[in-house]
C-alpha cells in the first residue's frame, strides 16, 4: 500500500455521494474515514476498498452532536494521521406543505443540514489551521438558493449552510484553507432517487433518459477537480447539472 496523502473524512457519507466521494479519494491516495450515524451500512464499501488496497475507515457520529464531532476529529488525528480533506454531506430533503411542516420537522431539518455542517466545518478548521492547509466540502442542492412550494425547512437549513460555508470561505481563504460549495442542481442518479420517481410518477429506473440525472462518480469528480486547483485559481461555488435540467 502506498504512503497516504493524508485523511480525507467524509461526515453523513451514505451510499450514493459519500460513497462515491470516498471511492474517488481512496483512488487519489487518501486514507478514507467514513462518517454517517449507522458505520455498519459502510461495511460492504470498507470491504471493497480493502480489497483494492485502499486504507478505508467507517465510524457511527451523530453530525448534530457537538461532543460526536469533536470526539471524532480528536480520534482520527491521532490514530490515522492529519484530515487533509473534510467533507459534509448531511441532509434530509424534507418536502411537506407549509401547514404541515410542524415545529420538530422544521427544526429537525435545520439540525441536520445547517447545524451539523457549521460543526464539522468548524472542528476541520481547528485541526487544519495550525498546519496552515486543508480543504473544506460543503454538499448544497437547489434549495441553497431557491426557496419552492413545500420546502421552507429544507431551504431554509441549505440556505444557512450556503451562508456558513460563505463566511468560512471568507475567514478560512487567506489562511490557505480551501472551502468549496457544491451546488448539485439536479436529481441524483442514485437508487432513492430512482425509488422516489417511481413512486410519484409510476417511471421504472430503466426508463430514465440517459444522463438526465447527475451521477454520483460525476459529483465527486467536481470534488476531486476543485481539491486540486491552485491557491491563484481556487472555486468557492459550483453549480452542478445535467445539459437537460432547466435552470
Amino acid at each position: 500500500m502506498a504512503a497516504s496523502r493524508g485523511v480525507a473524512i467524509l461526515v453523513g457519507a451514505g451510499d450514493a455521494i459519500g460513497a462515491a466521494v470516498a471511492r474517488r479519494f481512496a483512488e487519489g491516495g487518501y486514507t478514507v474515514c467514513i462518517c454517517r450515524r449507522d458505520a455498519s451500512k459502510s461495511q460492504g464499501l470498507v470491504g471493497e476498498l480493502r480489497a483494492q488496497g485502499h486504507d478505508i475507515h467507517a465510524f457511527s457520529v451523530d453530525a448534530r452532536q457537538e461532543a460526536d464531532v469533536q470526539g471524532i476529529f480528536a480520534r482520527v488525528e491521532k490514530e490515522l494521521g492529519p484530515i487533509e480533506v473534510c467533507l459534509y454531506n448531511a441532509g434530509s430533503n424534507v418536502n411537506k406543505p407549509l401547514l404541515d411542516t410542524t415545529e420538530k420537522l422544521f427544526f429537525k431539518a435545520w439540525e441536520l443540514a445547517c447545524y451539523g455542517g457549521f460543526l464539522v466545518g468548524r472542528e476541520a478548521a481547528r485541526v487544519m489551521l495550525p498546519r496552515g492547509r486543508g480543504t473544506i466540502f460543503f454538499t448544497g442542492a437547489t434549495a441553497s438558493v431557491r426557496g419552492s412550494k413545500g420546502f421552507a425547512a429544507f431551504s431554509s437549513a441549505k440556505f444557512g449552510l450556503r451562508a456558513v460555508a460563505q463566511a468560512m470561505a471568507r475567514e478560512l481563504g487567506p489562511k490557505n484553507i480551501h472551502v468549496v460549495h457544491l451546488l448539485i442542481d439536479a436529481g441524483v442518479d442514485s437508487e432513492a432517487i430512482h425509488q422516489r420517481m417511481k413512486a410519484a410518477k409510476g417511471i421504472e429506473a430503466s426508463d430514465i433518459p440517459p444522463d438526465s440525472l447527475t451521477k454520483t462518480s460525476s459529483i465527486a469528480e467536481a470534488y476531486w477537480f476543485t481539491h486540486q486547483q491552485s491557491r491563484d485559481g481556487w472555486t468557492h461555488e459550483l453549480d452542478l447539472r445535467p445539459s437537460v435540467e432547466k435552470w
